[in-house]
């Protein structure tokens, strides 16, 4: 990894000494802020052993607690120090191994992010339509609870009037448990605006510029 010498996040005000803590530059490593308002997608910048820089796709939401989820499922408590547009700079509330942040190695294997929601919404196909609830999701797929039987690969579309309609297919079931694989995946960018249109959308009202 590239030590990136010129970057000043983390050296504001409480955080003087991370100064002296090396930093490393990640390349687009997409991460999920969990907060008092809900869950949010971003964009490691750079990390040390002290602390972590974050960039969203819309100002990030403040609060306590704040975790930062990595895709191997581990949670990072965290505190924010400083903020200036999309970019946010946090200071690690318990002591971490900056290596494992930056290898990701974790207990499980690493895995898209999924978003935790509870969101009513109904699924159509072939003229039927019926009620179904929104369990979690991620850029790929979705997994749902539905108290009606669905066959494995069964396709469907998701309508709710908080989503966009969305082309599925059933790839999994346990009990009234159902995951689905989109048709067509949203990129990024794409999901980290939905989800913060699904769980804080004043975080989308004043959008800073670059």
């Amino acid at each position: 990894m590239e030590q990136s010498a010129g970057d000043t996040a983390m050296n504001d005000g409480p955080l003087a000494e991370a100064r002296a803590a090396p930093r490393f530059t990640l390349l687009i490593r997409s991460a999920k802020l969990i907060a008092p308002q809900g869950q949010f997608l971003c964009v490691i910048r750079d990390v040390s052993a002290t602390g972590i820089s974050l960039r969203g796709f819309h100002p990030l939401p403040d609060g306590d607690p704040l975790l930062l989820e990595l895709q191997t499922g581990d949670r990072l408590p965290i505190e924010r120090v400083w903020s200036r547009g999309l970019d946010s700079g946090y200071r690690f509330a318990t002591p971490v191994e900056v290596g494992d942040v930056i290898s990701e190695t974790g207990e499980y294997p690493k895995r898209p992010l999924r978003l935790d929601l509870d969101l009513p919404l109904d699924l159509r196909w072939s003229g039927e339509r019926i009620e179904a609830d929104l369990v979690n999701l991620s850029q790929h797929g979705a997994r749902i609870e539905c108290a009606q039987f669905l066959a494995i690969r069964q396709p469907l579309w998701l309508m709710s009037d908080r989503l966009p309609e969305i082309e599925a297919k059933v790839r999994w079931r346990d009990g009234n448990r159902y995951g689905l694989t989109f048709d067509t995946t949203f990129n990024l960018r794409e999901f980290a605006l939905l989800a913060a249109r699904l769980q804080c959308p004043r975080l989308l009202v004043e959008q800073p510029q670059g």
